[in-house]
Parts: structure tokens; C-alpha cells; sequence
């Protein structure tokens, strides 16, 4: 995470049963869990946003041979064995800015429910947008007064809804949330932003903390 997050470590905390390691992408290089039973042993849910591939593959000592363990092949066998993991959107997510995320082609991109373009990927919406919400039966999106919602989103990632893949909300035929199961965990997408700029009004909407509550729960498994 960058430090922008503070709003959705806010959001989180809200609920006290939720408890928040935040690392920003310079700590990840050096503190990022380096195995899948070393994430499985701090945390429930891997929340990604904002945060290049190379900032969690790559270490701090680039010159060490070897640098250490794929830690992004420690991401994908944590959902695999039952985590949980969240990629949020953002200028540093999925392809972004010139296609510098590079997640397309990772470990971590097998384990999300969406294909990642392997260029620049980011749709700009300046007029402002609000996604189409398909199935409001889903834990993630339940109890939420969509229909009733104000708030404007002003850009996101364009991806591709993978076959076995659900669908949680959309605009202009892309997956803007969509969730599955992988093996024997969980993980979901958010193709906008939870911060300035992306995320527009959604950080002033009243029901902005209950979803990520909801979100971080379902993929948690206690809902």
C-alpha cells in the first residue's frame, strides 16, 4: 500500500474485530513475507493497491544471488491454501501508468478472478462514473443501498472478467468488482481506486467503510 490508504485503513478499522498491518511499497521490499506459510501465519487477507509487482517480487539488496524466495508465487499459493486476497486499483495496479504494474503474466494475476493487460491499462473518466451493480445478493455487496448511491468515481483499470469468474459490478462492460474462488481461497478485484483521485466521492459515501468491511470479511471466510 501507499500512503494514501489511510482512508480504507480507516474504513477497516472501523470494525473492531479488524486488525490492519499496513506496509508501504519501499517496506515491502524488506519486510514483505517472503513464503505462503509465513502469510499465512500473520494475516488473513493480502490487500494490494497502488503497489508495483516489482516492489513485492524484488528486495532490497538487488545485487544478493540469490535475492530470496518469488514472492509473488508466496501470494498466489497463500490464496491457493485458503487466503485472501484484494487487488485495488490505481496508477501503480494491475497494468497502470505505460504498463509499470506488470502484474499481467504474474502468479498473482492466476490467483485474481481478471486477465491484466500487459500495457497501459488505465480509462480515465473525468465527467465522473457510477458502476452498474449486477448481483446485490452477494455477502460483499449486501445490505448497501446501491440504487440509492451519489457518489461518482472518476477512472479505473480496464480488465478482463476471467470464464469461471463472478461478477459483482460493471460500467461499459467492464469488471470494476468481481470475485472467485482459487483453490482453496478466495480473491476479488476493484478496478477503481479506495483513495484520491480515482476513488472521487466513494470516500464520502456513508456505506464506503461497510463495503470494504464486507469485502475484507467474505474473503476472510466469515461471511
Amino acid at each position: 500500500m501507499g500512503r494514501e490508504e489511510q482512508y480504507l485503513i480507516n474504513a477497516l478499522t472501523s470494525d473492531s474485530s479488524i486488525n490492519v498491518t499496513h506496509m508501504t511499497s519501499h517496506e515491502a521490499r524488506a519486510h514483505f513475507p517472503k513464503t505462503s506459510e509465513e502469510l499465512s501465519s500473520k494475516f488473513d487477507v493480502v490487500i494490494l493497491t497502488d503497489v508495483t509487482s516489482d516492489s513485492i517480487i524484488l528486495y532490497s539488496d538487488l545485487y544478493s544471488v540469490p535475492m530470496g524466495p518469488n514472492r509473488l508465487k508466496a501470494i498466489e499459493q497463500f490464496v491457493k491454501s485458503g487466503g485472501g486476497l484484494l487487488l485495488i486499483g490505481g496508477w501503480a495496479s494491475f497494468g497502470c501508468y505505460m504498463g509499470q504494474a506488470r502484474y499481467h503474466g504474474t502468479p498473482v494475476e492466476d490467483a485474481l478472478p481478471v486477465l491484466i493487460k500487459d500495457r497501459d491499462d488505465r480509462v480515465e473518466v473525468p465527467e465522473g462514473f457510477r458502476f452498474k451493480v449486477v448481483k446485490e445478493s452477494h455477502p460483499i455487496m449486501k445490505g448497501i443501498p446501491w440504487s440509492n448511491a451519489d457518489f461518482l468515481l472518476l477512472g479505473y483499470n480496464k480488465l478482463k472478467l476471467k470464464s469461471k469468474a463472478e461478477l459483482l459490478a460493471e460500467y461499459n462492460g467492464d469488471p470494476i468488482i468481481a470475485v472467485w474462488k482459487y483453490g482453496s481461497g478466495r480473491s476479488m478485484i476493484f478496478a477503481s481506486d479506495c483513495a484520491p483521485r480515482w476513488v472521487g466521492s466513494f470516500i464520502k459515501w456513508s456505506y464506503y467503510s461497510k463495503f470494504w468491511i464486507q469485502a475484507v470479511k467474505w474473503l476472510a471466510k466469515l461471511m
